[in-house]
């Protein structure tokens, strides 16, 4: 997808509301290993704790949409060797959800707003991540100058900058599955690059994707 008309269509009219939905491949779904019958999955609190992530789109030298993506270090307390976007939980001095998501995309991937011209256009719709007790705000934004990006190397092990298209309805969702604890976790998964991108952060592509199509 060309980022002018990516641009177009999230800017050219208020976000509809409702979002539309992402694929409802990509919600993860427990099973029991063992194949007990009605046995409840595992469960988790009600999460609580505000973060918020930048989902960044902006243009490659052919003019094509891209979105930035990074790759947790394995050894990260949290969501190790996972892909998602830049971001964090909201800190005391951050004003908003907005202002969070940059302040954290300055931390981990030394984005200039500024430089790069960014542009906030909205959120997409809040997602719940029971493991870490998250309540996690997709903060959308565009950026009409390709940014210069660096890696913090604590916290980020590479930075991705994958093609829109790949997460536009009717792309590749791959089925997969991983055993934790006795139970077998299903998922759908985008497979770019030969990186998995799934749970929260391929939900929360898949809404963008299902949006730009809406909006084109």
């Amino acid at each position: 997808m060309r980022f002018t008309e990516a641009a177009a269509g999230l800017t050219g009219r208020p976000l509809p509301d409702p979002l539309p939905p992402p694929p409802a491949q990509l919600q993860p779904t427990t099973t029991d290993a063992g194949g007990a019958a009605g046995r409840p999955g595992p469960s988790w609190p009600a999460p609580t704790r505000a973060s918020a992530v930048l989902v960044l789109l902006f243009p490659d030298a052919a003019g094509e949409a891209r979105v930035v993506l990074t790759a947790r270090p394995s050894a990260a307390r949290r969501h190790a060797g996972e892909i998602s976007f830049p971001g964090g939980a909201l800190e005391p001095g951050d004003a908003s959800a907005e202002a969070a998501a940059l302040r954290e995309a300055r931390e981990e991937v030394g984005l200039d707003p500024v430089a790069a011209r960014v542009r906030l256009v909205g959120r997409l719709d809040e997602v719940a991540i029971g493991p870490s007790g998250f309540r996690l705000t997709p903060v959308l934004a565009l950026a009409t100058r390709s940014p210069s990006l660096v890696a913090d190397p604590v916290e980020v092990a590479a930075i991705l900058t994958p093609p829109l298209a790949a997460f536009l309805p009717g792309a590749p969702i791959a089925d997969r599955r991983l055993e934790r604890d006795g139970w077998i976790l299903r998922f759908g998964a985008y497979v770019v690059e030969e990186r998995v991108i799934w749970g929260a952060t391929a939900r929360i592509l898949g809404q963008l994707g299902a949006l730009l199509r809406s909006v084109s």
